[in-house]
């Protein structure tokens, strides 16, 4: 095992630690047996790019922090994250979530507003997730290396802009110049009223305020799937 993945280990422990939870508890999240976890913090086993990923996006666990040690554990209050997940994240036994070619419903607006006429393209079967309305392909690197294009996510879809939890990832459509400009970013509170902040996770992205007014369609990214390329 490399040092790195040694540190990584040591701060999954401390994760854990921080959210009062035991290995089978997380092991559970991460949908993986106790051994594996007591094998990544004793510095014995990595950790896994899917379970980095899951920590992102279930728990807020700061990315930088989680490979480098870098900033604060979570990108939000740790009592907000808990309780933000106990109310969105109840798993679902069995679902097939209807993948859809963004380019054939004519944007994401259209979509949300009525999927049942959109046709998909395929379904996607995962057991014991939680529950989402759909899944489309991403376009673009700004969320590299979590996310690359050509990689799905899976999303649940927001009614209303103020439901949105603070430095989490999101799917959204937002109004450029009356074009529409789909993408995914992490939302942050923005300085100036009226606005939220776009943000990346590859840092060649700069973060971008945008108008609230401007977003047309907007999605929490429950999950996604890395696409690899076969040569």
């Amino acid at each position: 095992m490399t040092e790195q993945e040694k540190n990584i280990g040591r701060r999954l422990r401390e994760l854990r630690k921080e959210l009062d939870w035991t290995q089978d508890q997380l092991a559970k999240l991460l949908g993986v047996g106790k051994g594996a976890i007591s094998m990544v913090e004793t510095g014995k086993g990595g950790l896994s790019e899917r379970n980095k990923n899951i920590l992102v996006h279930e728990l807020n666990v700061n990315p930088d922090w989680i490979e480098m040690g870098k900033g604060e554990i979570f990108n939000a209050p740790r009592e907000q994250v808990l309780s933000f997940r106990a109310k969105t994240d109840n798993s679902v036994p069995y679902q097939s979530v209807p993948l859809y070619a963004i380019e054939g419903t004519a944007g994401l607006v259209p979509l949300f507003n009525d999927a049942q006429s959109h046709t998909p393209v395929d379904y996607i079967h995962i057991p014991n997730m939680p529950k989402c309305d759909g899944a489309i392909n991403i376009v673009g690197d700004s969320m590299y290396p979590l996310l690359k294009s050509g990689d799905i996510v899976l999303y649940k879809q927001l009614q209303n802009i103020d439901d949105i939890f603070w430095g989490d990832m999101y799917l959204l459509s937002v109004d450029i110049d009356g074009e529409e400009y789909i993408t995914v970013k992490y939302i942050q509170k923005a300085d100036k009223e009226g606005f939220v902040r776009l943000v990346s996770q590859n840092p060649p992205h700069a973060d971008k305020d945008v108008e609230i007014e401007r977003i047309r369609a907007i999605a929490f990214v429950k999950a996604s799937i890395r696409m690899n390329s076969m040569h």
